[in-house]
């Protein structure tokens, strides 16, 4: 696992600055401690900053072909390299190195573009061709490794595993983009392609990048994508033995290590899923690690431990406390743009207790997207029975009536809280599901937003990154959609950003295989009914897993890898809620209703509302307007009104 970063010149040969590179370098020293090293040649530098986990010897990056006419820059792993290295040797080409990192060379060589369609693994990378004066970019299929790149001003091209190699490049205006604004308030995320920055870009899963030399502009492909064709017609007992033949393979395949290795043990299915695989595929116990909760409500160490015991791992907890809220400013540093997912805290803490006795760690990640996890999935299945007994035409203004009319009872037990159903029945399967993962919804954000935002916005809503994914989805099945929809936002754009900056922080390797690319393609053709079953999620890997795990582990309820927000902005927070949320710093941007402001943090902590989502997602805006762009906010177009400031909800 590394760090990759470079400049090239898209416009001729111009020389780069040595002090520069190295300065881009030295910003992502933490996701590759081992080792740095630079390549210039003219109008073109890469940098990379090495873990090393894959021929510890002779794997140094960048790395070359046999007449040093291509040179690499790669993070990532690709687990299939074994099994490429014959078939390129037999080619004509000559290995000098055992590593995964100079088979991509040689198959760039040997099958262009189309190499990376042979690529099994995780990998972000840059690839220099001096004979086609072409510089090629790529990106895995379902986004694991991050690539951030910014076309500079002056025509250079600057590119980073991390936004802030390029941030500190010095050329990137950091003009912020309304539209990332947007984004992040709905979905506490900014979306693929979109960075917080209008300049700068995130290259998306599955895609390559082609620049050559003199070209205006760079060509972009998608190289992959997800079939959901649900058409096996497997039945239950062959399909857990071939779930179970698949999970071993691709297990097996991300235990490859010369440094120590071991797993995340939460406890829940997913992560005991592959500890069990790995404990039957390993000799030696497997160095297991998780952390426990010193609150009852979020602690859920005693599920891991049972697994620990069963597979006689080599198991270690860290009890954290339940205030552990110390990370703000740090989380800022370490995702360069706003990141609202709070679960960022234990999964930091969770690495750097890793990291103590491991470099390369499996997680289970993955599982909820690919195997149809989430509860919300079961709640959307059920409101499209729903929706499917009424036409959308009678739908709409039926229960769109109802539901503004219906008043919000949070307070209320669920069976009163008839709102949310109301709107959602409403709605459009899309729109509805976007709603239902959103933080700050539609009527929230538009309180929120001043009227100099709204204006800059122009009408956009975020809810158009779900409408493109879903016009590419070739589906219409209800649970197929929204996986899809899922494998292109929620999991790259949150779940996979969070374990890349938290693990690469302890400089600690993470892999997934659950989200193996030929096991996500072969859960793609299965039935859904084989993923969600009446109420019962992961319907088909909890069966499979039966032999190897307790019912206690299989179907007790989803606890999560939750922290306690709504008690901490009325406790331990409450001050510093306020001084962020109603300070200068937030309103001085003009994009924010300080009424609305006012109203979010008075009725949380006095106890009326919870709004521990939102106030959290505007604490970590505040904390990157602070750590990314202090002083440099591009001003907004006015001040909100007083009218506007005024405005609060019924």
């Amino acid at each position: 696992m590394c760090g990759i970063t470079g400049i090239f010149d898209t416009r001729g040969q111009r020389p780069i600055a040595h002090a520069v590179l190295q300065r881009m370098n030295d910003a992502q020293h933490h996701r590759g401690p081992d080792e740095g090293s630079l390549h210039i040649e003219p109008g073109l530098g890469f940098g990379h900053r090495r873990l090393s986990i894959i021929d510890v010897a002779t794997g140094q990056q960048p790395l070359f072909n046999e007449d040093r006419s291509v040179v690499i820059v790669f993070n990532g792993e690709i687990y299939n390299f074994q099994e490429l290295m014959p078939e390129l040797q037999a080619l004509g080409h000559v290995f000098k190195t055992r590593s995964d990192t100079e088979c991509i060379v040689h198959a760039w060589e040997a099958w262009g573009e189309d190499c990376v369609k042979r690529l099994r693994g995780m990998f972000a990378f840059a690839l220099w061709d001096r004979n086609r004066q072409t510089l090629f970019m790529a990106r895995d299929r379902l986004g694991v490794k991050p690539f951030f790149y910014a076309l500079l001003d002056d025509g250079m091209l600057a590119f980073g595993s991390e936004l802030k190699s390029v941030l500190v490049h010095g050329g990137l205006r950091r003009e912020v983009d309304p539209l990332a604004i947007e984004e992040y308030f709905a979905l506490g995320y900014v979306a693929e392609p979109r960075t917080i920055f209008k300049q700068a870009k995130k290259l998306a899963p599955g895609h390559m990048l082609t620049w050559r030399r003199g070209q205006r502009e760079p060509e972009q492909r998608e190289y992959w994508d997800v079939d959901f064709s649900l058409g096996s017609t497997i039945g239950v007992g062959e399909a857990c033995e071939e779930l179970r033949r698949r999970l071993a393979e691709s297990v097996k395949l991300r235990m490859i290590s010369e440094v120590p290795l071991g797993a995340f043990l939460s406890g829940g299915v997913d992560s005991s899923a592959v500890v069990a695989t790995m404990a039957g595929l390993s000799a030696s116990p497997v160095r297991t690690c998780s952390i426990a909760f010193d609150d009852p409500q979020f602690n859920e160490s005693q599920f891991a431990q049972i697994v620990a015991e069963r597979y006689r791992t080599d198991h270690h907890v860290e009890t954290v406390k339940s205030d552990d809220f110390d990370l703000i400013d740090t989380l800022a540093h370490l995702y360069d743009e706003p990141y609202a997912d709070s679960s960022a805290i234990p999964t930091y803490r969770v690495c750097q207790l890793a990291r103590q006795r491991v470099t390369v760690a499996l997680s289970g990640d993955g599982g909820d997207e690919t195997f149809g996890g989430y509860r919300r999935y079961r709640m959307h299945l059920m409101e499209e029975r729903m929706r499917a007994s009424l036409p959308y035409g009678l739908r709409r203004p039926l229960f769109g009536t109802l539901g503004r009319l219906y008043p919000k009872a949070d307070w209320a037990p669920r069976v009163f809280r008839a709102k949310t159903t109301f709107e959602g029945l409403a709605r459009t399967s899309v729109e509805a599901y976007f709603h239902s993962v959103g933080i700050l919804r539609g009527p929230m954000r538009a309180l929120l937003f001043s009227d100099a935002l709204k204006r800059q916005l122009g009408g956009y809503d975020a809810r158009a990154v779900f409408d493109h994914h879903a016009a590419k989805a070739r589906t219409d099945d209800p649970l197929a959609l929204i996986q899809y929809l899922d494998l292109k936002t929620y999991l790259v754009g949150d779940i996979n950003t969070k374990v890349d900056r938290a693990s690469m922080a302890h400089s600690l390797e993470v892999r997934e295989p659950l989200m193996d690319h030929p096991l996500v393609e072969w859960l793609a053709t299965l039935p859904s009914n084989l993923k969600v079953r009446g109420n019962e999620g992961k319907f088909l890997l909890k069966k499979a897993m039966e032999p190897q795990l307790s019912q206690d582990i299989l179907y007790r309820p989803k606890m999560g890898f939750a922290v306690p927000l709504a008690r901490w902005f009325r406790g331990p927070l409450k001050q510093r809620v306020r001084e962020s949320v109603l300070g200068e710093r937030l309103l001085s941007t003009g994009w924010f209703n300080e009424g609305y402001l006012r109203h979010l943090v008075e009725a949380h902590q006095n106890g009326s509302r919870d709004y521990s989502a939102p106030l959290w997602t505007l604490l970590m805006f505040e904390a990157f307007l602070r750590q990314g762009i202090e002083g440099r906010v591009m001003p907004a177009a006015a001040r909100p009104t007083a009218a506007a400031a005024a405005a609060v909800p019924a």
